[in-house]
């Protein structure tokens, strides 16, 4: 699809644009070569004015030299591309009504081009590009006709009048036949372009599926190095760092400095965590869990680690119980990440609300904050791996959250926008049916 016509402008202006631009090319060098093959076999020293058929060939020549310069002209603005692509395919089969009209009329072989221009259609816009270009070509085709047999339009005075005038049998089989081609061209061309733009983005998407497991395989290699190589050291020091804490005569200033080490040591203990998770992603183990008592867990957790402890206020408002069908240890890393995301979307002395909540037979679970919100255009990527709008962070926290939601089969909400907070609701009272729950597991809520 993609073509290029030394029209550099052009190529920013995505496919429709690059196949418009072919179009204009083709068209080009056929109205160059019709140019010459005319001169060649017609004129051959005659004055061109001599003759009624090569005076409006020529002059219609003109005019689609002319079209073809402004359509030039609007492919460099690059505005309105779907309009230009309807302005050409209709006033292209106008043109070939008047190359059908100079060459024998409902008879003339030259029907075979608006046949032709269904498939250009096709190429530039599906099934819509394939039917505007069957209806216009359908419709300057009957107009002619129509004309020629009343009398409203004369045939060329230079062509025999016999290659005109068709008995009433002739004009239907001629009509039925070139209005039947028409729409069989039309939805073939129609279906196949449109089978192949699926099939196409099908392909990209398969394709970016294959590079982004390539990337989590590379990013699993790393990160069992990394948590192999860093979380010895990191335990070291968070060990040293909590005997140092507890030594006596430590100054506020001191004490100000270890806590600075330990929620910077957690912060790369929950990396490398996060990278594990999403590289290596387990099998969900499915049993009852109380999702209100893991929610209450991890808002317990969050309390004493990070900022939570100092400037952001995290608390639970649900209900006191409500059980689900997942596996334990995935749903707390599941609302772990989730309130970490919004303690860390959150301002100094914003509040970041956990609920369980049941709402239509279903459980939902509910995740607020007060920080600057999500806009538009990050909400479309805010899953993605290693995609985040803080200038601090990995982008894999909320990867890791819809890698175990999709697993599970629960499905996520997000309502945000820019400077207003943002609140993400998952339904886990989905599962997928493939996973089948252990038997002998139980509700431990960890």
């Amino acid at each position: 699809m993609p073509f290029k016509v030394g029209i550099p402008e052009i190529l920013g202006g995505g496919p429709l644009a690059r196949r418009l631009a072919a179009l204009t090319a083709s068209r080009l060098a056929l109205l160059l070569v019709s140019l010459v093959l005319v001169g060649v076999f017609y004129l051959r020293g005659k004055f061109w004015l001599e003759s009624f058929t090569l005076r409006v060939a020529l002059e219609t020549f003109a005019v689609s030299f002319g079209l073809t310069g402004v359509y030039a002209i609007l492919l460099r603005r690059g505005r309105q591309m779907e309009r230009l692509a309807e302005v050409q395919l209709t006033v292209d089969q106008l043109i070939w009504t008047v190359v059908v009209y100079l060459t024998g009329g409902a008879s003339s072989g030259a029907t075979s081009f608006y046949g032709l221009w269904c498939l250009v259609g096709a190429s530039l816009m599906g099934l819509r590009g394939a039917a505007l270009a069957a209806v216009s070509g359908a419709l300057s085709y009957g107009a002619l006709v129509f004309c020629l047999q009343r009398g409203i339009l004369a045939s060329p005075p230079d062509q025999p009048p016999s290659v005109y005038r068709l008995s009433p049998d002739e004009l239907t089989f001629y009509v039925l036949v070139n209005l039947l081609v028409l729409i069989v061209v039309a939805l073939l061309a129609g279906t196949l372009a449109e089978r192949l733009r699926w099939t196409g983005g099908e392909l990209l998407a398969a394709t970016e599926r294959a590079d982004q497991a390539e990337r989590m395989a590379g990013l699993g290699r790393l990160a069992a190095g990394l948590a192999h190589e860093i979380r010895n050291p990191l335990g070291s020091i968070a060990g040293s760092i909590q005997l140092l804490r507890t030594a006596p005569g430590l100054s506020d200033e001191d004490q100000r400095l270890c806590d600075i080490i330990q929620r910077e040591t957690n912060r790369l203990n929950d990396l490398l965590t996060d990278m594990v998770d999403l590289s290596k992603p387990k099998k969900p183990i499915l049993s009852r869990v109380d999702a209100a008592r893991v929610a209450r867990e991890v808002v317990s957790l969050a309390g004493k680690s990070g900022r939570a402890v100092s400037d952001v206020d995290v608390s639970y408002c649900g209900v006191p119980a409500a059980e689900v069908t997942a596996d334990g240890a995935q749903l707390r890393q599941l609302i772990w990440n989730l309130v970490r995301n919004a303690v860390q979307a959150s301002r100094p002395g914003d509040a970041v609300e956990v609920a369980v909540e049941l709402k239509g037979g279903r459980t939902w679970l509910r995740v607020s904050d007060h920080g600057v919100g999500i806009d538009e255009a990050a909400r479309e990527r805010l899953f993605d791996a290693f995609f985040t709008t803080r200038s601090q962070g990995t982008g894999m926290g909320l990867a890791v959250v819809k890698r175990i939601a999709d697993e599970h089969g629960f499905s996520i909400q997000v309502d945000s926008s820019r400077g207003r907070g943002a609140t993400f609701s998952v339904d886990l009272s989905a599962r997928p049916a493939s996973i089948a729950p252990a038997p002998s597991a139980r509700a431990t809520g960890s």
